[in-house]
């Protein structure tokens, strides 16, 4: 019986004419179109948008003269301490202080993306220290110390030296671009093989 399918499926096969492939007609796509590309900007913008909340009940409240302070797990010690003293050079600088809370939140975003894709691994937030904001002291501040905690992006912040801003500031470290992880490999790789 089994012989008697195998034939049957070999009569109704016999004049099915196999595809030609024209390699020269293929495309291979490793490259996300310009569409792509935007449709996922807009979903992470999105995502963001519903992690940065803007409901005040819902944000930790801090103090006008609270330092903020925030490390994921992985960033070195040393790298930390130099953020924390203000050794690394800022490659740009937002500020939020004056601004509504969706508009702090909303410019926020923006900021970080746009430092991120230019490979900034280093920028300032000025959120001001807000003694006298409404409804409660450090509007902004409070709502800046949230926010950037939610961003996957930001490895570190703390804040500013006096002379960047003390506690009205923050520097904020940015995960490293692709080709500055591969040039530190490299130098890393050369400082070893030097010993």
């Amino acid at each position: 019986m089994e012989q008697t399918d195998r034939n049957l499926f070999l009569e109704e096969m016999a004049d099915v004419v196999p595809l030609r492939h024209d390699v020269s007609q293929q495309t291979i796509r490793n490259e996300p179109s310009a569409g792509q590309l935007a449709r996922k900007a807009a979903a992470e913008l999105s995502e963001y948008h519903q992690r940065l909340i803007t409901d005040l009940t819902l944000i930790p409240p801090v103090k006008p003269e609270d330092m903020l302070s925030f490390k994921r797990e992985g960033v070195q010690e040393a790298v930390f301490k130099n953020l924390r003293l203000g050794q690394y050079q800022t490659a740009a600088e937002l500020d939020v202080h004056a601004m509504s809370v969706v508009q702090a939140r909303d410019y926020l975003l923006s900021f970080l993306q746009a430092q991120i894709k230019r490979g900034h691994r280093c920028v300032t937030i000025i959120h001001g220290k807000g003694h006298t904001s409404k409804p409660f002291p450090a509007l902004i501040k409070s709502c800046v110390n949230y926010w950037l905690s939610q961003v996957d992006e930001v490895m570190a912040f703390h804040s500013a030296q006096r002379h960047h801003g003390g506690y009205g500031a923050v520097y904020v470290m940015l995960p490293k671009s692709t080709a500055k992880r591969i040039e530190s490999r490299e130098t890393n790789a050369r400082g070893v093989r030097r010993r």
